[in-house]
């Protein structure tokens, strides 16, 4: 998957990165964008030379939500507007869901809207200190539709998401750390480089170990313990058969740092 001119979809040293390419525009999505990056996620996942994905925004957004112009002011009729949804924005959050590989949004400046939620989707999130954040659907009369309602919550806590849904204000960097919606926060000059030096080590880790941890993490929201246990123990039976645990130990037993390969 090459990308396209409006979004920039870029592979190396086993990152790969997708930047939404509209600055002129804060980045605010049209239906060609959401499903190019769709499309990227899913040649993310199943490329073995992509250990680590970066999500961010050209300029100085990350991504101010859905280009109205674009996408329409009119109200649809609903089952239209909500097939639109699941065939369109929706796959942002399921392709994201049947990811197991490091996914880091790269928040450089304004996330509002569906922009906002587009970065809680990822796995982490490292953001600028000039990074501002809104959950603006309310003020133009709407709900979020793509799943922040889901992740916020699961994110902040009921009442913060509330908050921040029902009034749609904007709250600054130092806030969303806070309050747990942001990972991170770094001074702006240095958000990329900070962003990239740990995206850089996840890379040279065991991608499979990683990746069976993130998965055994988020099913483990969903399940009773018993369950999770169940699902660790084979996860653990899987990685303990590969090379890169017979190369951890060596490196632990030689006192020198790990070389894994991805097997």
């Amino acid at each position: 998957m090459a990308g396209t001119e409006e979004l920039r979809y870029a592979i190396q040293d086993g990152i790969a990165t997708i930047t939404l390419n509209r600055p002129d525009k804060l980045n605010a999505f049209t239906i060609g964008m959401i499903d190019a990056w769709a499309a990227c996620l899913r040649d993310a996942q199943n490329d073995p030379a992509v250990h680590v994905v970066v999500v961010t925004g050209a300029g100085r957004a990350f991504c101010a939500g859905g280009d109205m112009a674009q996408l329409g002011t009119e109200a649809p009729a609903a089952l239209d507007h909500k097939q639109f949804l699941w065939d369109h924005v929706q796959q942002i959050p399921l392709t994201l869901e049947a990811m197991d590989k490091p996914v880091i949004a790269m928040v450089n400046g304004v996330a509002a809207g569906a922009g906002m939620d587009m970065a809680l989707m990822c796995d982490l999130r490292f953001a600028s200190d000039e990074a501002r954040f809104a959950e603006s659907y309310v003020k133009v009369g709407l709900v979020p539709g793509d799943g922040g309602a889901w992740f916020l919550p699961r994110l902040v806590g009921l009442d913060r998401a509330l908050e921040l849904m029902w009034t749609g204000d904007f709250i600054d960097a130092s806030e969303a750390l806070r309050i747990g919606a942001v990972t991170k926060v770094f001074p702006a000059e240095e958000l990329a480089a900070q962003t990239y030096a740990f995206a850089a080590r996840l890379a040279a880790g065991p991608p499979l170990a990683i990746r069976m941890i993130k998965r055994a993490a988020s099913q483990g929201l969903r399940s009773d313990l018993r369950t999770s246990l169940d699902l660790i123990s084979s996860h653990l039976a899987l990685v303990i058969q590969s090379k890169d645990h017979q190369e951890g130990v060596r490196a632990f037993q030689d006192k020198r740092p790990p070389r894994f390969r991805g097997n």
